[in-house]
């Protein structure tokens, strides 16, 4: 169904253009106006129907495709999403799936942790915490009552060169999503502030910035991560306010940046005045290089959590503030949520002071660093992009395979792996190749067999199997 002749009144909906466009696409699907598969104007013909110009349009279509109203094809046009999404930003970070329901799925999308005795560690210290108990679990927690917790974190990082960090300079927060949208909402100002990012970047990035109404330009990448003759063309023809990056195991291309690499960055960010988001959620454990944070510690924003350590369940991150920010950005917590629920601050505490989170990520560690050992090997001979314990791989598909087609006959062999797009930007550059994650909780035949199956298809693309 195609209805090329969609011509909005927009003097129904104030403010800006480009946002009195989008809140018409959404009025218009919303009220079946144009129904799943509508294919819409080209921006062109839109552009000169409503008396904008084509960027307006551009724009508005950019917003509308992320927030999954519209799907983009090239070559094709721009339609109206075949499937109803949740309408505005509460629409996931990636598609979620009830593997409940499917256990023959062997599911190599996102790392999961393998079970090195987490249970038996919490246990022990909810005993603790519970012989314990006083009133202080009557009333609201407090960003003071974290003090304890915010110095314990101090001496978790004790193993990364940041330069001098002190408690008062940390806000505690629910995971490293929570972490990022902190970060917008203390640094970015304006109508329609613009983020800088990796052009293959981790999704809840652009999700975040939705919510804060922000723009996220994609960055060109190479082998060392972000370019910094693009990062610097891009400062030049966007005001940006904010830069995230992973300079310490890229997601999803497992890259590491240089020391040069970094001083490259941190250069470029003093120049054009950049606040730089340094997301290091899934680096392991001590490395060589200095952060980001070390380099330039007045305008970093170092995120971390446990989720890729200890537990994904207990939603814990932390967010190392540039010097004399950190109250800045607990009372930006405060506002949010006043203080994280005591149950986890007080067992994420007992975990850190008793010792048993250490144990826990070294076991964690030393599984996924025999699975990753295991996956190089089994898929020897290809591009492969990996780290010693990083808990995934990055696949660059070999002729004759596109990602879309390699997920589609992976899962069909029962195994479910992410493309190069899920990671792209909007009108963002997508090559055909994998991201691999090593999944520590599914059992070691399982794994083996699956990974296994992986090398079979990645030698027998579809032309090939077509021959035989």
């Amino acid at each position: 169904m195609t209805d090329t002749n969609w011509i909005p009144d927009l003097s129904q909906f104030p403010g800006p253009k480009y946002l009195s466009l989008t809140r018409a696409l959404r009025e218009a699907i919303r009220s079946g106006a144009l129904p799943p598969g509508t294919q819409l104007p080209t921006v062109r013909d839109l552009a000169w129907d409503l008396h904008v110009t084509p960027g307006t349009v551009s724009r508005a279509y950019q917003m509308a495709t992320q927030e999954g109203l519209l799907a983009a094809t090239v070559g094709r046009g721009t339609f109206v999403a075949a499937r109803a999404p949740r309408l505005g930003p509460t629409q996931s970070l990636f598609q979620e799936r009830d593997l409940a329901s499917e256990p023959w799925l062997v599911d190599f999308r996102s790392p999961q942790l393998p079970d090195v005795g987490q249970g038996a560690a919490f246990a022990q210290a909810l005993q603790r915490i519970a012989a314990d108990l006083g009133h202080s679990w009557d009333d609201y927690p407090t960003q003071r009552g974290e003090a304890p917790l915010r110095a314990a974190i101090v001496d978790w990082l004790s193993d990364r060169q940041m330069g001098q960090i002190r408690p008062e300079d940390i806000a505690l927060t629910h995971g490293g999503q929570n972490a990022l949208l902190l970060i917008f909402l203390c640094c970015l100002r304006g109508d329609r502030p613009v983020i800088l990012a990796e052009d293959l970047a981790y999704p809840g990035i652009r999700h975040a910035a939705r919510l804060v109404r922000a723009e996220v330009v994609g960055i060109e990448l190479d082998d060392e991560g972000m370019v910094p003759d693009a990062l610097e063309a891009a400062c030049r023809r966007h005001s940006a306010q904010v830069l995230v990056l992973t300079p310490e195991a890229q997601n999803p291309t497992a890259c590491r940046m240089s020391a040069a690499r970094r001083a490259a960055i941190i250069e470029i960010a003093r120049r054009y005045d950049l606040q730089v988001v340094e997301d290091d959620c899934y680096s392991v454990a001590e490395s060589d290089l200095p952060c980001l944070r070390a380099l330039a510690p007045e305008r970093c924003w170092y995120v971390g959590s446990l989720s890729k350590s200890i537990s994904a369940a207990l939603r814990f991150g932390f967010v190392v503030c540039p010097p004399g920010m950190g109250e800045a950005g607990r009372l930006t917590a405060q506002h949010g949520f006043f203080a994280l629920a005591r149950p986890v601050s007080d067992l994420c505490l007992d975990l850190l002071r008793s010792g048993a989170a250490h144990e826990i990520r070294r076991g964690v560690q030393a599984e996924f660093s025999a699975r990753l050992t295991h996956m190089v090997s089994a898929l020897d001979g290809y591009r492969l992009s990996w780290q010693p314990g990083l808990p995934f791989i990055w696949v660059p598909l070999p002729t004759g395979w596109r990602g879309s087609t390699f997920t589609r006959m992976a899962e069909s062999e029962g195994v479910l792996v992410r493309q190069a797009d899920e990671y792209a930007l909007i009108h963002g550059r997508a090559p055909h190749a994998l991201r691999i994650a090593v999944a520590g909780a599914i059992p070691r035949p399982r794994f083996d067999a699956a990974v296994a199956k992986i090398a079979r298809l990645l030698a027998s693309p579809p032309a090939d199997m077509m021959a035989v």
